[in-house]
């Protein structure tokens, strides 16, 4: 743990399962009271940064007590991504997986993930929940357009791209909720607890979003 400017601290952890028990379990603190005032709660792959540090001193005699296998917080609200798995690297992350394309689908669809972090776009959040062994590595040339909506891989992480850009993750399928809006509240709809779900379909519906977005403790501040 250690200062990041005048009124921030930083919380590294040993890796993003780590990272994501300390945020729920700040989450849960801040929920019910018990946590000294802080603006922001920020997770990372292996870090927790908290902004705004109101009283320093109570903050870090906290964070001192906190173990991995201190109680989480409550989880947060559970998103339902329809995906059409037709990804152009399907057939290919099927293969490195030693299955067929359908099973491979089921694979994907059958966990419950969880967006332990966001970066790289606005709204594009990092989603733990694929069994390690499944981890695959980004295309090696990535591509210089991925259409908005596309369920891809890399890594460790699944990710929905919230808009058109560059990306040289495996693209397994696409979804037509509309997960970056901002002329919605919140924009985003993959926040750090929110809980996904990919449901398979055979047609995605247009650019939509669901009638009530998730909220979280992380766009109060």
């Amino acid at each position: 743990m250690r200062r990041a400017g005048p009124d921030a601290l930083l919380v590294e952890v040993a890796d993003a399962a780590g990272a994501g028990a300390l945020y729920a379990w700040l989450r849960g603190l801040r929920e019910a009271g018990g946590l000294p005032p802080v603006t922001e709660i920020v997770p990372a792959a292996r870090t927790v940064l908290l902004d705004g540090v109101g009283d320093g001193r109570a903050l870090t005699a906290l964070l001192a007590g906190w173990r991995p296998s201190a109680a989480a917080g409550p989880g947060g609200p559970l998103l339902d991504v329809p995906t059409v798995y037709d990804g152009a690297d399907l057939g290919e992350v099927a293969a490195l997986w030693g299955v067929s394309p359908e099973a491979a689908v089921r694979i994907h669809s059958e966990p419950e993930y969880h967006v332990a972090f966001c970066g790289f776009a606005p709204g594009f959040g990092y989603l733990t929940g694929l069994a390690d062994r499944y981890a695959v590595p980004r295309r090696a040339t990535p591509r210089t357009s991925v259409p908005a909506g596309s369920v891809a891989l890399a890594g460790p992480y699944t990710g929905v791209y919230p808009r058109s850009s560059p990306g040289g993750w495996q693209l397994l399928g696409r979804t037509g909720l509309l997960l970056w809006d901002t002329g919605r509240e919140p924009a985003a709809l993959l926040a750090p607890g929110v809980r996904v779900r990919f449901t398979p379909v055979r047609e995605p519906a247009p650019q939509t979003a669901p009638r009530t977005a998730p909220r979280t403790a992380q766009e109060h501040g």
